[in-house]
């Protein structure tokens, strides 16, 4: 009997080991909310993950793996091994941004992936679930079949179970990409090679973006369609000889993220890169300051200045002093000043490695400048355009660093304006460009200074670990309001980059223009509607600094353009760092209403934009403490207003509110309403 038994059991061992081998090759987490549910599987060998909400499919089985140089695909003929799973529910403070405090609660899995065959190589899929949405990303261990290594390609896909509609722009990965195009939107199964992050909306409401956090040392990813089918795949931004990541062991990637959200307003504030980020790496954070600033830079967009030296020089001593003294007369922060250092005077995207990042034009005082500034109680932002003449950039770095800290600079704004990274030939967004971004973060840090970036690696949440990363463009701003194509930015544009560029940071769209119809150059004549001039309103404009959140916010136009403006008064009183941010309103495309709480303060104030058409909304403000009455200040298009025709018609009044207030914004075409809701004296 016994022996039967025995033999029983043993007959019955390797059945219960294929059986727990089969159940070991899929593995499911869960957000901590229960409605988000990530899928890791192997298909035929092949590693797949799957996404759905409130068990309805979001992304059906889509592939993952690599291939490399010199070696075989990662792909197929895997195995699942060790798994771990953890959890966490921590809350971290931001020195500066949308909201004050973020709160971190997810659920970890950890899955070991190993070859069956030779070369026995491994890597980990390490997958978190937010109530928010999920971020995954591969984590390569040291190995001996693995040191060294080139990826030629991820194969990360995203097949959506639903053909959503799309807003996106296109990407290059094969030239500079600086991301500053126009939205379009469609069907997924439509699209080419797009940007993200990636904004999504189904039939049902659900609203998905795609988008990645923590890019460190990766090359940048764009998400490449295919005709007719609704999946996307990750595409990598390339090195001239045609890699995408050169790299050893250990090695993580970027993680890959899917936003999540029932509707489109609750898709702002969008954190869920800065959860994936590492923590704060600054241990004193109090030099690092929010602040509104001006400049000379408009002047060079609308011929009335230069950058180069010449009669028209924009960066003289003299007109620095003068923006200075509007600055500290104002409240204001900062002052930028671009065009101060010698390298303007040749074509500088083609000589750009002749720039001097310490040495200053003749007409241009810099250490007496700096001292003027410093007196005033005023920053001065140096700005470094490179050309894409990165090393040359590179090269000057420590020194140049070194003197903006003897002097007091407590900001730099760079630039990467060209047609290619010189002199190496690669992607604007690729592994390169990806290290020097973050070798210039990092030394700023290490003195003192704030980074404003223009034509920048995308933003992917580094302003959690070094939050002197203060803001950046990355998107098609206002200069095109003054030269770009089709007549300017359309008056839905900043309607989209809010649920779209915007939920990855802040954006330094450089708002608060007043002469709205911009004359010709050495003319009168106010341009015409289909000339490129800003469309929209001056409510709008003002609008705008809440909408559009950044931590740096300049006032941008010429400073002559804002005396006797009562509407600058706002510009003056409204913050750039919050404690909450509310959605109250929003349609992709259409109009954006949102409430911020200032820092610190008992104060709100609500920015308000619409598209090309006339809209009023009614919006309850049940954010404000119940039973304290309020006074809200409100700038509003006027009588007749409309970016195409009356863009200056400005109404301010004030009316008390409270808890219970239901307050009804009307907006002119191309236009807005910019609110203050402050404590009742």
């Amino acid at each position: 009997m016994m022996r039967i038994r025995s033999l029983a059991l043993a007959a019955l061992v390797p059945l219960l080991v294929a059986a727990a081998t089969a159940r070991a090759q899929s593995y499911t987490l869960r957000s901590p909310d229960g409605r988000t549910t990530l899928v890791l599987a192997l298909t035929d060998t092949r590693l797949t993950w799957a996404v759905s909400r409130d068990g309805a499919p979001v992304v059906t089985p889509s592939r993952l793996g690599f291939t490399f140089r010199g070696a075989p695909r990662f792909e197929t003929g895997l195995q699942l091994a060790d798994s771990a799973r953890s959890s966490a529910d921590e809350t971290f403070t931001l020195p500066l941004g949308e909201v004050a405090r973020v709160r971190d609660r997810h659920n970890e899995l950890r899955v070991r992936v190993v070859e069956t065959a030779a070369p026995h190589r491994e890597l980990w899929v390490v997958a978190r679930a937010f109530d928010d949405g999920i971020g995954f990303r591969y984590e390569i261990p040291d190995q001996p079949n693995l040191r060294d290594f080139e990826i030629m390609d991820e194969l990360t896909e995203f097949s959506m179970a639903e053909d959503m509609k799309a807003w996106w722009i296109p990407a290059n990965i094969s030239t500079p990409d600086r991301q500053e195009m126009l939205w379009s939107s469609g069907p997924v199964s439509k699209l080419d090679l797009v940007q993200t992050p990636l904004t999504l909306v189904g039939t049902g409401g659900l609203h998905a973006v795609i988008h990645e956090a923590n890019l460190v040392d990766y090359a940048g990813m764009a998400l490449q369609g295919r005709s007719e089918s609704r999946t996307l795949r990750a595409t990598l931004a390339r090195w001239k000889d045609g890699s995408a990541v050169k790299g050893r062991t250990p090695f993580v990637t970027p993680w890959r993220t899917l936003q999540l959200a029932d509707r489109a307003e609750d898709l702002t504030p969008s954190v869920l890169g800065l959860k994936l980020n590492p923590p704060n790496r600054i241990a004193d954070t109090r030099w690092i300051r929010p602040m509104k600033y001006n400049g000379i830079w408009w002047g060079m967009h609308v011929n009335t200045m230069t950058w180069g030296s010449g009669p028209l020089h924009g960066a003289t001593t003299a007109n620095t002093r003068r923006y200075l003294d509007f600055a500290a007369a104002n409240g204001l922060g900062g002052t930028l000043v671009e065009g101060w250092n010698i390298g303007w005077d040749k074509d500088w995207m083609r000589y750009g490695d002749e720039f001097s990042f310490t040495t200053a034009y003749p007409d241009y005082d810099l250490p007496g400048v700096a001292a003027y500034a410093r007196q005033k109680g005023v920053s001065l932002i140096v700005h470094n355009e490179t050309g894409t003449f990165v090393d040359n950039y590179d090269r000057q770095l420590d020194s140049a660093f070194a003197l903006y800290q003897r002097l007091g600079v407590t900001a730099i704004k760079t630039g990467y304006v060209g047609d290619t990274i010189n002199p190496g030939g690669h992607a604007h967004q690729g592994q390169y460009m990806v290290r020097h971004h973050r070798r210039v973060i990092e030394t700023a840090a290490s003195r003192g200074l704030g980074v404003v970036m223009h034509e920048p690696i995308k933003d992917t949440g580094e302003r959690r670990t070094w939050p002197n990363m203060l803001s950046r463009e990355g998107a098609r701003g206002q200069e095109y309001n003054a030269w770009g194509g089709e007549g300017g930015n359309p008056p839905e544009h900043e309607t989209i980059l809010f649920f779209t560029r915007l939920l990855s940071g802040p954006m330094d769209f450089t708002p608060g223009i007043f002469n709205l119809l911009i004359t010709r150059s050495g003319t009168n004549v106010p341009r015409t509607p289909t000339e490129a001039r800003p469309r929209t309103t001056l409510a709008k404009q003002l609008a705008l600094y809440v909408v559009l959140h950044s931590p740096v916010q300049m006032a941008a136009d010429l400073i002559e353009n804002y005396e006797g403006q009562p509407g600058f008064q706002f510009i003056r009183d409204v913050a750039v760092d919050w404690d909450t941010t509310r959605v109250l309103h929003g349609r992709i495309g259409d109009d954006v209403i949102v409430a911020r709480k200032t820092k610190g303060r008992d104060e709100w104030f609500v920015g308000a934009i619409t598209d090309e058409a006339a809209r009023t909304i009614e919006v309850t403000l049940d954010f404000l403490p119940k039973g304290r009455p309020y006074v809200a200040e409100v700038y509003a298009d006027g009588k007749g207003a409309s970016w195409r025709d009356n863009p200056l018609a400005l109404s301010i009044s004030r009316q008390p509110v409270n808890a219970a207030t239901r307050l009804r914004i009307a907006m002119a075409p191309g236009g807005g309403q910019a609110i203050r809701l402050r404590p009742a004296r």
